[in-house]
């Protein structure tokens, strides 16, 4: 394919160029609502690790300085979003502010036929429990939790067909989200077309660090799936991030609009889905497509397990501000925020030798946990440590992308990741530059004390999904050395 050009060809209009060279990224909004945070001391941050089990997903918030665990469901909302609340018609049948959120639908995606659900699992578990059976395997680019468990619990699994170059940490490929499209055709020829219900594509891999797919390759696969009758599942949830680097990468689209280029992907899809939480900074989830045919095997799903078909567990005050961001979502000033925050402290970390995920994707920063602490196994939870010891000397809450992501094996053992990351996640509009050079300071003294880092175990492990609840211990007095030496360097400071 073709590598990243230089700095300069990539970078949005909104980026701007210092006088001293260095390139800054320039929030195209004002802040009119803050909401307080607390910086706790070192101490009471370590007791509050302890207490949550060595699990971000269990600290309280108010414990919490910068929540960069996840965008799903922390992005700031628009000043039309929250108008738009106030005029939802709350009728369970036949809302109004159902009608409006389809119409938006179908002008942003193309598609004539949606099905509201709460949130983006909700939606997986639909269309896995309605095309999914017993012995099938769905082929992807990469596997995202959620989805890896709705489809295993239908009886099927899943096949990560993701190219050779995708899980390199230091790259310079645009593109690591692509799908391999000669593995593509060999698990076809394996396993019979008849076994797969359908590809599924994310347009930004979670789990390997927010990397995008190329509309290029969304075009072969397409092309593969009509030569053997199967049909296309494709994840917008993040895809305003995929657009940008699309937009950014792709030459044949640097003219083009993100409307354009979302619309591009929607039709070579056939059915499409998306957490609101993420696409629409606010509450939610849908699935939409062209297809009456599939519409109608899915409908009945709705009511079952979600609520009425027009508002699918979702409040309607939810629904009325879904609709604004569906459209907010191909604003260029609104997806270029994030990934360009990203860039910024990608690079200024790389450049500081700190070994990140590289080119920087969307989502989130992420840090390559074998990197950082060569000296722990993957037996030892490294991206959990990390993700630990960054919170007990910054306040920052991360979340582990790494075994402790993973489920044990039938055989009851531990599964290594192929990738231990600990993903800093940035929500839409919500960190200020200062914020993030300050995370960029701690996970630097971090980086220049990671001997001191050691590893987790579990004392508590759920069966599935395990990184949601499940509790850990420090394997050694890690943590107290870590505070002591952060008291040498610091003294009183927090």
């Amino acid at each position: 394919f073709f590598t990243i050009q230089p700095t300069e060809i990539f970078m949005s209009n909104e980026t701007i160029k210092m006088t001293s060279g260095e390139y800054v990224p320039i929030e195209m909004h004002k802040v009119r609502v803050v909401q307080k945070l607390n910086l706790l001391p070192i101490e009471q941050r370590l007791k509050a690790m302890e207490d949550a089990g060595f699990n971000t997903f269990l600290l309280q918030n108010r414990d919490v300085f910068m929540d960069m665990l996840t965008d799903s469901g922390t992005n700031a909302m628009s000043d039309q979003q929250i108008a738009s609340m106030m005029v939802a018609d709350d009728a369970y049948a036949g809302s109004e502010s159902f009608n409006r959120l389809q119409e938006v639908v179908e002008e942003v995606l193309g598609t004539e036929y949606f099905l509201p659900a709460h949130q983006g699992r909700a939606a997986e578990h639909i269309i896995s429990q309605v095309f999914v059976k017993k012995g099938d395997i769905v082929p992807m680019n990469f596997h995202f939790t959620t989805t890896k468990a709705h489809i295993e619990l239908a009886g099927g699994k899943v096949a990560e067909l993701f190219t050779d170059d995708a899980l390199e940490i230091k790259s310079d490929k645009p593109f690591k989200g692509n799908m391999d499209i000669g593995k593509l055709k060999d698990l076809i020829k394996t396993h019979g077309k008849e076994h797969i219900p359908y590809i599924r594509m994310e347009a930004g891999t979670n789990l390997i660090g927010g990397q995008p797919f190329s509309v290029e390759n969304m075009r072969a696969v397409r092309k593969v799936a009509d030569e053997n009758g199967i049909m296309i599942v494709l994840d917008i949830s993040l895809v305003c991030e995929n657009m940008y680097f699309i937009k950014m990468r792709e030459p044949e689209f640097m003219d083009k609009s993100p409307a354009e280029i979302l619309r591009t992907l929607c039709d070579l899809s056939d059915v499409i889905y998306f957490s609101a939480r993420k696409i629409s900074c606010s509450r939610g989830g849908g699935i939409a497509t062209k297809n009456k045919e599939l519409y109608l095997k899915m409908r009945d799903m709705i009511p079952l397990f979600e609520g009425f078909l027009t508002y699918g567990g979702i409040s309607v005050r939810e629904i009325e501000s879904m609709a604004v961001g569906m459209r907010e979502a191909v604003d260029w000033n609104v997806i270029r925020h994030s990934p360009e925050f990203i860039k910024y402290l990608v690079d200024s970390l790389d450049k500081k030798g700190i070994p990140v995920i590289t080119p920087a994707g969307g989502l989130g920063c992420h840090l390559d946990a074998r990197g950082f602490l060569p000296h722990l196994s993957s037996f030892d939870y490294p991206a959990g440590a990390l993700a630990a010891a960054l919170y007990i000397v910054s306040g920052v809450r991360g979340m582990e992308r790494g075994t402790i992501s993973m489920d044990r094996d039938e055989q009851g053992n531990d599964v290594p990741s192929e990738v231990e990351l600990l993903r800093l996640a940035f929500p839409r509009r919500v960190f200020t530059l200062s914020q993030v050079k300050y995370a960029e300071d701690r996970i630097e003294w971090l980086w220049k004390n990671r001997e001191l880092i050691g590893g987790l175990r579990f004392t508590e492990e759920p069966k599935v999904l395990r990184f949601f609840v499940g509790r850990l211990e420090a394997s050694s007095d890690w943590p107290q050395k870590l505070l002591a030496k952060f008291r040498e360097d610091f003294g009183d400071s927090l």
